[in-house]
């Protein structure tokens, strides 16, 4: 025999995702809680907060959740188009909410500080993607840029874009990044010409490098701390 089966709007209030967060606060919910009122309901054989903890299940946690794509979304039964493409907005969100709050330090110090600013803008992408920071003499971010995406060499990173977009906004000193989607934190040969490339043209310009950061998901390598700058 089937168990009984009792749809959400069956539920005490005070265990209704909805009812909870308005009554006791975003903080009481559970993760799979907040996800179901995103999707907004489930099916005849299970609920929005069951159709959630299901998919949660199937992740490690919301990072790897967020990298989910929409086919991958829709696999999940009672999971339609519309659903998977709320899920995905809002773990978006999060992550440029993430990027901005961190944003907000702007001051460099370490290389910790480059990692925490620029993790969730590639650390986690399936490709490569080439960054800088453009610099004022405080050290404090006036401008990041993508230069480029794909890949890492010195034919596909524009050196003169980059001291031109520098000179144009003022900056002293420029940080260099870019993410390995693979996790391996060892430098490519492409990577160490690319940093001497721009090392040299820098010197000449007088506008420092002061870094080159290697950025995977949850770690990073810095250049300068490796001594190897």
């Amino acid at each position: 025999m089937e168990p009984t089966y009792f749809a959400i709007k069956h539920w005490a209030d005070d265990d209704k995702p909805r009812e909870k967060l308005m009554q006791k606060g975003k903080e009481a919910l559970s993760n799979a809680e907040l996800i179901a009122i995103l999707i907004g309901s489930g099916s005849r054989k299970e609920s929005a907060v069951d159709l959630s903890k299901r998919i949660l299940a199937s992740v490690e946690n919301l990072n790897a959740l967020g990298k989910m794509t929409l086919t991958q979304l829709m696999k999940f039964k009672g999971v339609g188009a519309a659903k998977a493409v709320t899920i995905i907005a809002a773990l978006e969100l999060g992550r440029r909410q993430r990027s901005e709050d961190v944003l907000k330090l702007k001051k460099i110090t370490s290389s910790k500080n480059v990692f925490e600013i620029m993790q969730p803008v590639i650390g986690e992408l399936p490709h490569e993607e080439f960054w800088v920071l453009f610099l004022n003499n405080s050290n404090k971010i006036i401008s990041k840029s993508q230069l480029s995406k794909g890949g890492i060499s010195a034919t596909v990173v524009d050196v003169r874009l980059v001291f031109k977009m520098a000179l144009e906004i003022g900056a002293t000193a420029l940080i260099l990044c870019h993410n390995h989607p693979s996790g391996s934190l060892i430098p490519s040969e492409g990577d160490k010409e690319i940093t001497k490339k721009m090392k040299i043209a820098g010197n000449s310009l007088d506008v420092k490098i002061l870094d080159h950061i290697i950025i995977t998901e949850t770690k990073y390598y810095s250049f300068v701390d490796e001594g190897i700058f």
